[in-house]
C-alpha cells in the first residue's frame, strides 16, 4: 500500500470494509417483511413500555376485591386475578419490566465485552491466550444456569437480575468481537493507518470498532430476547423482580395455582412473551440480512 493509499486511514475512513450506508441498510430492510414486521411489532412494545404509566387503565397494584378472577371482558380486556387487580396494566409493567432487564443486561455485556475483545483479538499472542481461556471456562456453563446462579448469589431484585443476565451475556459477545478484530486486523486500512504511525489505541477505536459495529447490533438484537426470557425464568423463580412489582415471570408463576379456575392469567403474559421475543428475534433476523456486506451484491 503506498502513502497515498495509506492517508485515508490514518484520517479515520475505513476503505477495507465501512459499515453499510444507512440508505442502504434501510432499502434491504424494508424488502424482508419478517424483518419489517419484527421492527414494527418491537418498536410497539418499547413504546408500550415507555408509556406504561398512561397507557394502563388501572394501577397495576390496584386490589379490588368486588372483581376477584374476573373474565375478560370490555371493562376488563385481560380479565383480573386473584386480588382483583386490572391485568390490561400488570401486562403492560411487565413489558416495562422486561425491557428494561433486557436493554440493561445487554448493555452491561456490551461495555463489558467490547474491550476485552478488542484487546484479546489485537494482541493474539499476549492477551488472547488468557482472556479465551477465561472466556471459554465461563461459556462452559449454560446461560440460564449462570443466570440463576448469579441472581442467587446477588439476590432477587430487578437491578441484580438485569447484573446476572447480563454478565452471562458478556462471553458471547467477547467472542464475536474478538473474532470480528481478529479478521480486520488483516485488512489493508489497518496496515494503512499502521504505517501512518496511528497508535494501537486509535487503530482499535478509530478503525476497528467502527467496522465490528455491525457484528455488535446484531448480538445485541440476539441478546434482547435471550434477556427477555431469562427475566421472565428468573421472575418465574423468585430470583428477579418481587411482587407486587409487575412482571410477566411473576404474573406466570402466580397463575400457576389458578389456571383451571382463570386460565387467562397465564395465557395472556405467555403469550406476551411469546409475541415480544419473536419480535425482536425478527428484527435481528432483518437487521442482520441488511447488514451483510454481500447484501450489496444480491
Amino acid at each position: 500500500m503506498t502513502a497515498t493509499e495509506a492517508a485515508p486511514a490514518a484520517a479515520g475512513e475505513t476503505p477495507g470494509g465501512p459499515p453499510a450506508a444507512r440508505g442502504t441498510v434501510w432499502r434491504r430492510l424494508r424488502r424482508n417483511p419478517a424483518g419489517m414486521a419484527g421492527m414494527v411489532l418491537s418498536a410497539l412494545f418499547v413504546l408500550a413500555a415507555v408509556f406504561a404509566p398512561v397507557l394502563a387503565p388501572q394501577d397495576p397494584a390496584a386490589v379490588d376485591f368486588d372483581r376477584l378472577f374476573a373474565e375478560p371482558s370490555v371493562g376488563a380486556p385481560l380479565g383480573t386475578d386473584e386480588l382483583g387487580r386490572d391485568q390490561v396494566s400488570r401486562v403492560l409493567y411487565g413489558i416495562r419490566s422486561s425491557l428494561f432487564v433486557a436493554a440493561g443486561a445487554v448493555l452491561l455485556a456490551a461495555v463489558a465485552a467490547v474491550p476485552l475483545g478488542l484487546v484479546a483479538g489485537y494482541y493474539r499472542r499476549v492477551v488472547d491466550p488468557v482472556v479465551s481461556r477465561l472466556n471459554d471456562a465461563v461459556m462452559a456453563f449454560p446461560f440460564l444456569v449462570l443466570a440463576v446462579g448469579l441472581a442467587a448469589i446477588l439476590g432477587p431484585s430487578l437491578t441484580n437480575a438485569a447484573i446476572a443476565i447480563g454478565v452471562s451475556q458478556i462471553p458471547n459477545v467477547l467472542r464475536v468481537i474478538r473474532g470480528e478484530t481478529i479478521r480486520l486486523a488483516e485488512e489493508d486500512f489497518v496496515d494503512g493507518a499502521i504505517a501512518g504511525g496511528a497508535s494501537d489505541a486509535a487503530v482499535l477505536f478509530r478503525h476497528i470498532l467502527p467496522n465490528a459495529v455491525n457484528a455488535l447490533l446484531i448480538q445485541v438484537s440476539v441478546g434482547i430476547p435471550v434477556a427477555v426470557i431469562g427475566e421472565a425464568m428468573l421472575s418465574f423463580l423468585g430470583l428477579g423482580v418481587q411482587p407486587p412489582t409487575p412482571s410477566l415471570g411473576v404474573m406466570l408463576s402466580g397463575a400457576q395455582t389458578y389456571f383451571t379456575q382463570a386460565p387467562w392469567l397465564a395465557v395472556f403474559p405467555g403469550l406476551v412473551i411469546v409475541l415480544l421475543t419473536l419480535a425482536f428475534n425478527l428484527f435481528g433476523d432483518g437487521l442482520r440480512d441488511a447488514l451483510d456486506p454481500k447484501g450489496a451484491r444480491r
